[in-house]
């Protein structure tokens, strides 16, 4: 069985192609900390993240 999960590129390419710049997803990710942060941990896991680059995500 392939594993299913998207990466971290392909979630930023999706960003890209709908007009969100560096700035945008910047204000996505603090928006989803502030709201939801036991989700975004879980979801920046789920893309297979590095731990200590979640930590700089999260820190945005």
């Amino acid at each position: 069985m392939t594993d299913s999960r998207m990466t971290k590129e392909q979630w930023v390419d999706l960003f890209r192609e709908i007009g969100l710049d560096e700035e945008r997803m910047k204000r996505w990710h603090r928006r989803f900390e502030a709201s939801y942060p036991t989700q975004h941990q879980s979801f920046l896991e789920w893309l297979g993240i590095p731990a200590d680059e979640i930590q700089r995500i999260r820190a945005l």
